[in-house]
């Protein structure tokens, strides 16, 4: 059996990153879900920041420089991906949002996502739900039902993940969260799924003056 690919995209800023932190968790509990499973998952991790600069040359020339590429082609030939972002101001990051911007519009179909969140107050948890989670619909993925938030106060938590109806802790948060991607990755199949090779590679919006004033 072939094994399965999840690329794991975190847009923290700083380094550590909780985001990251966050990322590799929600990362490992798919991998030893689907391992259980007796699913082999490769998994590669991309860090936006260090993508920051050539994403800006995206949008503005329309080309991807090639370490950019490298994790577009990546999300592109996933069966699974696990996004993480900080909330900032209500909603994900302005890095992460530009990510997204110059992904095919194709790459995400049917694609299963799994969403996590970090930031100072449970307050911004929302986020998900309302900012996050609608982004990923319109590009016709496939965001899992449970999405995982972390606030800064849950890292210093306790507790051992597992499948009970009460999920409180961050690490059930997380187990849950794995699960429901781990089921999706299971059953998806996105190997018959053709790209049109004439399509622009990144947004074409600024080419018909799409981008104008923004």
């Amino acid at each position: 059996m072939t094994a399965k690919r999840i690329v794991v995209v975190s847009s923290g800023l700083s380094t550590p990153s909780s985001t990251r932190q966050l990322a590799d968790r929600l990362a490992a509990d798919a991998v030893s879900i689907l391992a259980g499973r007796g699913v082999e998952a490769e998994v590669q991790t991309f860090e936006l920041r260090d993508l920051a600069h050539d994403i800006t040359n995206n949008l503005l020339l329309g080309f991807a420089p090639p370490k950019l590429e490298a994790a577009l082609d990546a999300v592109a030939a996933a069966d699974g991906l696990i996004a993480v972002t900080p909330i900032f101001t209500t909603s994900y990051a302005g890095l992460f949002k530009s990510f997204i911007d110059v992904v095919d519009t194709q790459a995400l179909t049917d694609l299963p996502v799994l969403i996590g969140a970090t930031g100072g107050t449970p307050r911004h948890s929302l986020a998900i739900d309302y900012a996050i989670r609608p982004l990923f619909t319109y590009l016709h993925a496939q965001p899992v039902t449970t999405g995982v938030y972390a606030a800064t106060s849950d890292w210093g938590g306790t507790g051992a993940a597992g499948e009970g109806d009460g999920v409180r802790s961050l690490p059930d948060r997380i187990y849950r969260g794995a699960k429901d991607f781990a089921d999706l990755v299971e059953r998806t199949d996105r190997s018959s799924l053709v790209r049109d090779p004439f399509a622009l590679e990144g947004p074409s919006g600024h080419l018909i003056g799409g981008l104008a004033g923004e």
